[in-house]
């Protein structure tokens, strides 16, 4: 009889090597399953026995008899079944805009809540996961309006994940960084989805002087961080609007156009296979290499066994969309989240990318008119469907505790205003390293004929940021105001030779500052004024 043997130290060291992230983007209407391993430089879109649509793309239906079902019909599978138009409580989609509201967002009755089927739709994807995975860390996305209450939910639904590490990202700033933008950036990001169209305009975490974006640890170790002191870090929202207007609404638009009833006064509800038809033709239309003339078809299956035929144009298509009022309302739109931006102090033209997602962003017609209504701002290119979970992997850097700084480091640089020096931060406490890009300075001369520039470095006190007083005969806590005091390193200051002599408020020098994989805080650089490059060093270890 054979036996099985425990795995070596080797086998598992190997695993452990190879095990890599899982991500998963919760969508309205289309949930996004991609992995990334140590070998793999790319993300990878999954594909899940009999639930994927295409690589990666789950939609997000869940059709469940009863809470107890122990296997419900998820994706895929509702479609194929000819169940995804029902109005039957047994069917479950658009969950995720209730998952952490403060209320119930319609009053439709299903058979599950909204937490338990997107809980259903986790637990699913992971059962399906190819074998030859090895998954050490789970990370998630969260709308920003919902944040803290999916965040309780997600601690719940991952429970019953046999995983150590677990962790949660918003949604602006995935999608952002996954179409290549810098931390600290502002955009307006346009999701277009299967029920909705949002439109947001959000500042991210980060920028010069402070810490870049990191996905929130909910789980490490297989212990729940849920009582950790981690501040919520996600996107601040400055403007936003958004309408019950989809992916969906269109497909039933094309449906009424291409098979008018021949009673204006009946009401006929077009079947869920001349709907999914009628998407399909959609999406092929949104090829922007289509000539706008170009013909397509799609057939549909009819109860009697006859074919649906629906032949459309993309000019057809766009005609139809402006006839609806789908730009008047893009431009409703866009006026009011431009007006809540503008209460920041944030215009247009401060932003540096426009980014569209959701299955809608891949209409010409939603492009030319972003890329109209928004000059000069530029048109980002991300996968519409892909970026929010290709963008979270980015997010999550094997979510390791040693990655954070717990200290910070600053430099003491020359203020030609004041006539002072002052301490500017180079990198901050809560800051991940090693650097994925280098902070760059420019650094002036204070005196006459300097011949020389000082890097004095200092870490700043984090700790006393608090003090007790006593207000009216009672002890009172107040917090610090201004900036936290800089103390110098105890260590020999590198110094940096002028080729030239400077004169006071003259920029000498540019430097750029990174963290290596040890925290090491490494610089090089040139001189603004002659072009010599100034040779790298290592000037010390952040802690």
């Amino acid at each position: 009889m054979a036996v099985d043997q425990a795995p070596t130290d080797e086998q598992n060291l190997q695993v452990s090597e190879n095990a890599g992230t899982l991500a998963i983007d919760l969508g309205s209407t289309t949930t996004v399953a991609a992995f990334q391993g140590p070998q793999t430089p790319e993300p990878k879109l999954l594909e899940l026995e009999a639930i994927t649509r295409s690589p990666g793309q789950v939609p997000s239906l869940i059709w469940a008899q009863s809470q107890e079902d122990p296997s419900p019909l998820v994706g895929r599978q509702v479609l194929d079944a000819g169940l995804g138009d029902s109005d039957a409580p047994q069917l479950l989609r658009d969950f995720k805009r209730a998952i952490g509201a403060p209320a119930p967002l319609d009053s439709h009755q299903t058979c599950l809540s909204a937490e338990a089927a997107a809980e259903s739709l986790l637990l699913q994807i992971w059962k399906r996961l190819p074998t030859d995975l090895h998954i050490k860390r789970l990370v998630l996305t969260a709308p920003v309006e919902h944040y803290r209450g999916y965040r309780q939910w997600l601690l719940q639904a991952s429970q019953a994940l046999p995983i150590d590490e677990v962790a949660l990202v918003d949604e602006p700033t995935a999608a952002a960084l996954g179409a290549g933008l810098a931390p600290g950036s502002r955009l307006l990001v346009v999701d277009m989805g299967g029920s909705t169209i949002d439109l947001s305009i959000v500042a991210l975490e980060g920028g010069e002087g402070r810490a870049a974006p990191l996905a929130q640890l909910l789980r490490f170790g297989g212990q729940s961080l849920d009582n950790s002191r981690q501040t919520l870090r996600c996107a601040r929202v400055l403007g936003k609007a958004g309408l019950q207007l989809g992916g969906r609404d269109l497909d039933h638009w094309i449906v009424e156009y291409l098979q008018p009833s021949a009673d204006p006064t009946s009401i006929s509800k077009p079947t869920p296979a001349v709907l999914n038809a009628a998407e399909r033709l959609k999406c092929r239309l949104s090829d922007p290499t289509l000539a706008d003339r170009t013909v397509l078809t799609e057939f549909a299956a009819a109860d009697d066994g006859s074919q649906h035929e629906l032949r459309l144009s993309r000019h057809q298509l766009e005609t139809l969309l402006v006839e609806r009022g789908v730009l008047e309302v893009l431009d409703d739109l866009l006026e009011q989240t431009l007006a809540g931006a503008r209460q920041h102090s944030c215009q247009l033209e401060d932003l540096q990318g426009v980014l569209p997602v959701g299955g809608g962003a891949q209409l010409p017609l939603l492009r030319d008119w972003l890329s109209k209504r928004t000059r000069p701002v530029p048109l980002l290119s991300a996968p519409p469907v892909e970026a929010v979970a290709k963008g979270a992997l980015s997010l999550t850097p094997g979510v390791r505790v040693r990655d954070v700084l717990q200290r910070g480091v600053s430099l003491r640089c020359w203020d030609r205003r004041s006539g002072t020096h002052h301490w500017h931060p180079l990198f901050v406490a809560g800051q991940t390293w090693p650097s994925e890009s280098p902070l760059t300075l420019v650094l002036a001369a204070g005196q006459d004929n300097q011949s020389n520039i000082e890097l004095v470095l200092g870490e700043p006190d984090n700790h006393a940021r608090h003090d007790v007083v006593f207000v009216n005969g009672l002890p009172t806590v107040q917090e610090h105001q201004g900036t936290p005091e800089v103390n110098a390193w105890d260590q020999p200051v590198s110094s940096i030779e002028l080729d030239e002599p400077g004169s006071p408020g003259q920029d000498c020098l540019k430097l750029h500052f990174r963290l290596n994989d040890g925290a090491d805080l490494l610089m090089d650089g040139e001189d603004l004024r002659t072009g010599a490059a100034i040779e790298p060093r290592k000037l010390g270890r952040v802690r």
